[in-house]
This record gives structure tokens, sequence and C-alpha cells, in this order.
């Protein structure tokens, strides 16, 4: 503690003070400092360490890392594997989205992929739209990746289809420079009219006859 405040040029009690803000904001943390050999008498030095959250506010080159890998397999492999790898990265996600919702019935089927969207980050929404549904996906973590790798996100609209057994429409994505990557799932669709008219008029003929 003398040491940072003499480096910083402040009382140990301010630094203390700056200390307890930046852990009470989850920046960083307290430890005891490791010891090698014999402790020595006393309470033990503390030390303080980045928490996630606070590297965070650092540039960490996590996207520059990825795209570098999704590069290295474009030059190396060709586009379609630059697919293929999209595609078996949403499928492993896509086991918890699948859970979520076949334990949905289907009128909240679109919720539930919303809800565990947000679970891994998507920060995600269901609404209604006309003759349909709008899944709205308000943060991508890999936007900046996707900008440019597509495929990304071209995976990720057809795990949707898969996953709620309907063909949907990507509207608007985030790595295109939209607000928020938007889908649209129609409702499923009636049953025809007719089918019912002849399903009533083949039960009316049948009705009273003895079985065969």
């Amino acid at each position: 503690m003398a040491d940072l405040a003499g480096r910083l040029g402040l009382t140990q009690a301010a630094v203390r003070r700056h200390l307890d803000a930046l852990v009470h904001e989850n920046v960083v943390e307290g430890r005891e400092k490791r010891v090698y050999g014999a402790r020595t008498r006393g309470r033990p030095a503390k030390v303080f360490a980045l928490t996630d959250c606070g590297r965070d506010a650092f540039d960490q080159s996590y996207d520059k890392l990825a795209a570098d890998a999704m590069r290295w397999i474009e030059q190396t492999h060709g586009e379609a594997a630059v697919a293929e790898f999209a595609r078996a990265r949403i499928a492993e996600q896509a086991e918890v989205y699948r859970a979520a919702i076949e334990a949905a019935p289907p009128e909240q089927r679109t919720d539930a992929l919303a809800k565990a969207l947000t679970a891994d980050g998507y920060a995600a929404t269901a609404r209604s739209a006309p003759v349909g549904e709008q899944l709205c996906q308000h943060h991508c973590p890999v936007a900046h990746v996707a900008e440019q790798y597509p495929q990304l996100c071209e995976a990720e609209t057809e795990i949707f289809s898969a996953l709620l057994g309907t063909h949907v429409q990507r509207l608007a994505t985030i790595a295109h420079g939209d607000g928020v990557c938007t889908t649209y799932i129609p409702k499923a669709a009636p049953q025809p009219a007719e089918d019912t008219e002849n399903t009533a008029n083949t039960s009316a003929s049948t009705a009273g006859r003895n079985p065969a």
C-alpha cells in the first residue's frame, strides 16, 4: 500500500478509498499475497488483481485473434471450411437452445429461444409481428468477426430454422451495420379449410355405422 501511495503521490488512506471503490465495482479483487517459504508474523500482506470485468476495460484483441484464425482457415482450407466451422460452432450451442425450446409449449418456443440466447450473452427478446414473430438480438458477441465472415450469421439462421421447425428469414444483423439482429419467424400455417370440411363430412357419413 505504501509503495502504491508513493508511486501515485497519494496518501495511503486515499489509495485505500480508491481500491475499496474498485472492489465494490468488481474491477479488482483483493487476495492474500502468495508466500514462498516460512510465513512471517503479523497479518498476511494483501495484493489486488484485476477481475474479468476489469480486464474488459482494456483492449484484449480477442476479435483480432478470432478474425486471424478464421482467415487462416479460409486461406488454408477454403471458404467451405469457414462455413463448416461456423455450423459446427453454433451446433454446440444449439443443444442448450434445443432443450429450452422442447420444454416450452409451441406458442412460447420463440420466447424460450430468446431466453436461451440471452443466457448466452445475446440480450435477445421476442415480440409479435404480422402473421408471425420477430426474434431480436440486441447484442452479438462475435459481431466484429461476423462483419468479415457472414458465414457465422448464416449458420445461426440455419440453426434457428431447424430448432423452430420452420423457415425463418433474417431481416437485419448488427454485423451488417443494423442496430439489432432481427429474424422473422412465421406462424405455423393453419389446417386448410378443405381438409377440415372433408374430415367433418367423412365423420358425418360414417356416423352411426357399425365398425367393420
